[in-house]
Parts: C-alpha cells; structure tokens; sequence
C-alpha cells in the first residue's frame, strides 16, 4: 500500500491506495473516512456535503450543522444523553476526538482515549491485495473504572441516484422518528414494503427523508447498489458486534442532502438508555475489550 499525506485547511489527511482502491482518513476527526475512491472504476463511493469546508471540530459541537459526510463512528451515544451519570454530547465523542496515528508499511492506524467514558479506540486500516476491499481492525477497551453501557455505530454516508437500492437480509423495520419520514405507520413492518412503496429504493430528490430501524438480520452485510445495479457499496461485519442496522435517507429533506447513510449498529433504539433497559446495548465492564474486524467492498456489483 501506497501512504501519503497532504492537508486541507490546515487539516491532516492521510491517504493510502493500491491498484483498486484509494482512500482518505483524518486522524483530527475521529479516523473519518473522507474519501474511498476506486481507481478503476474512476467513482467515488462516499457522498460528501459541498456547502462545507473541512474542518476540526470542539467537543459538543452540533452535528447536524457539521455533517460533512464520509464516513464517522458513533460512540459511546446518538443522542444527547445522561448514561450512567455521564452526559455525552451530540452523536458521541468520537467524532471530535484528535486520535494519534501510526503509518506501517501496509497500515495506517488511528488511537486514542474518549475522555468521558475512559474507552480507548484503535482502528487499523489495510487494503486487499486482490481486490477493491478496505480493511477496518478494531479494539476497543473500557480503560475506565466503571462499566460502560454504550453505543457502537458505524455511519457510511453513500453517493446516491435515483433508483439507487439497499440489500440487506434484515427482516422487520421500524420508523425511527415520525420527524425523519415520508409514511405515516409507525408501527413494525416487514422489510421493504410500507404503505405500498418500496423504501430499499431510492426516489428522485423529493424533499423527503427516512429513517428506519432494520432487525432481525439473517447476515452480517449491509449494502447499497447503484448506477443502475453496476457498483456496489457493502459492510460486513460480525452480527454479534453489530446486531441491528439503521437507514437514514435524506432525499432533500435534510438540509437538501441526497444521500443515504448506512449504520450498522451495537443497540436499539436510538437512546442508550432504553436499550440498556433491553438488554440490547453494548456493555464492557472495566478492562474488557471488543476485537473485531469489519470490511468495506466498493466496486462492480458482484451479487
């Protein structure tokens, strides 16, 4: 792998390629993922928000006002929330978490400790050598002295097009936030149909959104189709890491955004309290760790 460096607005970026795949992280960002660019397709996979500038950002800050695309990690939170005693800001710590880098010969890693819940992050990135597939390490420890309940979501902000279509294996889904939707039932449904319409398939930009919760998943993949069904952008994962996956659609709705955000998750629903309550949260008591490998395939469709 190929590893170079270069800076926007006085922001460190690091870049490693090979034949199929080149790609941009921000360690000043929480190891963003900026960019994942395949070179032989000459496409861009990651859909990024024009009307900003790139730019480090201060614990607490507003996320929605900086949502800049590629794609972020949420943790220990989604929401503004008091856990255990703790308050955590908009969509957690790691987005505006400096982590310190380490560049290898084939690997670039990011690390560092989140200050309010005491876990330390570690990601480190590879590419395939045969083929337009990014390599994503994990470790994650509770170097605190309580146990942490928390929140783990990865959160791919994908380049869409009409008629632009989700895979995934998950059976039931369930309407977010009545604030994020173009239906009116709230209530359970069976994956993809709601209200007669198809919600795996994107529409024109239509001043819509939607947000859904995706359970029951058969596999641990989760997947976008676009340019007519010819590229592919997919996740996979461990299903006991992530059991649950969230669709948030922006098809103008938010902030005139059209792009779709793939978010395979640690819990459900969105507050960590209430899936603590359920049992369906992440939870590492003091010196327990998650090792965990995830992989990124942007490329022809091979479905």
């Amino acid at each position: 792998m190929l590893i170079s460096q270069e800076n926007i607005n006085d922001v460190k970026i690091l870049i490693g390629e090979n034949d199929f795949i080149k790609f941009k992280i921000v360690p000043d960002l929480g190891g963003k993922i900026l960019s994942i660019f395949n070179k032989e397709l000459g496409k861009e996979f990651l859909w990024r928000n024009e009307n900003l500038q790139l730019q480090t950002h201060q614990a607490g800050a507003d996320y929605d006002a900086n949502f800049y695309g590629g794609i972020d990690e949420l943790i220990p939170n989604d929401i503004p929330e008091n856990i255990d005693g703790t308050e955590y800001p908009d969509h957690g710590e790691l987005w505006t978490t400096s982590l310190k880098y380490e560049i290898h010969k084939d690997s670039i890693t990011v690390f560092g400790i989140l200050k309010l819940s005491g876990l330390y992050y570690k990601k480190t990135i590879t590419l395939d050598a045969q083929k337009p597939i990014i390599h994503l390490a994990y470790n994650i420890k509770n170097e605190s002295a309580c146990q942490r309940n928390f929140l783990w979501k990865l959160h791919a902000a994908v380049a869409i097009e009409e008629g632009g279509k989700l895979i995934t294996t998950a059976q039931k889904a369930k309407v977010v936030d009545p604030a994020y939707t173009r239906f009116n039932n709230l209530n359970e449904f069976k994956w993809p149909m709601i209200e007669g319409v198809d919600a795996s398939i994107a529409p024109a930009k239509n001043n819509s959104t939607d947000f859904f919760y995706l359970y029951d998943v058969q596999q641990a993949e989760m997947k976008f189709l676009s340019d007519n069904g010819k590229h592919l952008f997919s996740y996979n994962y461990d299903k006991k890491v992530f059991p649950y996956q969230w669709y948030f659609a922006s098809y103008g709705g938010f902030s005139n955004h059209y792009t779709v955000i793939l978010e395979p998750s640690s819990g459900m629903p969105m507050s960590v309290n209430e899936a603590k309550n359920l049992g369906q949260c992440t939870v590492l008591k003091p010196n327990e760790e998650i090792n965990t490998v995830v992989s990124i395939y942007a490329g022809e469709n091979n479905l």
